[in-house]
């Protein structure tokens, strides 16, 4: 009979700055929606429940508090993932074939949850959303600062453009979000992890 131990699946910096990142996102979504019904881009307007700001100078306040407290929270866990080889040692190697053949197993309902261990579509969201945060703070700044940045916004192809690019980034951003809260919800036991660090797991670290 295999005795289950606890391990360290998350550590404190990880988890600081995870729910740091979840807190500025929402925010940032949240405040970016009020500032889109200002001047919407498609023939929609999101409902006031789910904006922050109350209007177009509050959500800016919120908005650009918020980029701050998500850019120096996003230098942080980039010099930490760097430096101790988090990046590395979980988000890496990625390939077509261990994502399709993962994707597939999960549409299947086989895929292997292991403790402290990605499987490869998870490798990849991770990899997609810190891209897509990295355009949407690229495209922010020419929308931000348009004269400033003016040659972000040119290399963006302009400010009509940067605010597309801001819009689908983000819609990308909180479709990742979606999909994370989703699969929280299935394998619910991830959840105490991301606040304790820690989890039970089998000798060897599978369960």
């Amino acid at each position: 009979m295999a005795v289950t131990r606890t391990v360290l699946v998350h550590p404190l910096l990880v988890r600081i700055t995870h729910w740091i990142n979840a807190f500025a996102i929402t925010c940032m979504a949240m405040s970016g929606w009020q500032i889109y019904n200002a001047s919407p881009l498609f023939g929609f307007r999101f409902p006031a429940w789910a904006t922050l700001g109350g209007w177009l100078g509050g959500a800016i306040a919120w908005h650009l508090a918020a980029w701050w407290l998500l850019a120096i929270n996003g230098l942080v866990y980039v010099a930490y993932g760097l430096a101790l080889g988090h990046f590395r040692k979980h988000l890496l190697p990625i390939t077509p074939v261990l994502v399709w053949t993962d994707f597939r197993a999960a549409l299947a309902l086989r895929l292997r949850h292991q403790i402290g261990q990605y499987n490869a579509v998870q490798k990849l969201s991770y990899v997609v959303v810190l891209l897509l945060l990295i355009l949407a703070v690229l495209s922010g700044l020419a929308l931000w600062k348009p004269v400033q940045f003016q040659a972000l916004a040119g290399l963006l192809g302009g400010y009509e453009v940067a605010r597309r690019i801001h819009f689908v980034a983000m819609a990308g951003i909180v479709a990742f979000v979606v999909l994370h809260l989703s699969l929280v919800i299935l394998v619910p036991r991830t959840l105490p992890a991301l606040i304790t660090g820690r989890a039970r797991a089998k000798p060897d670290a599978s369960q």
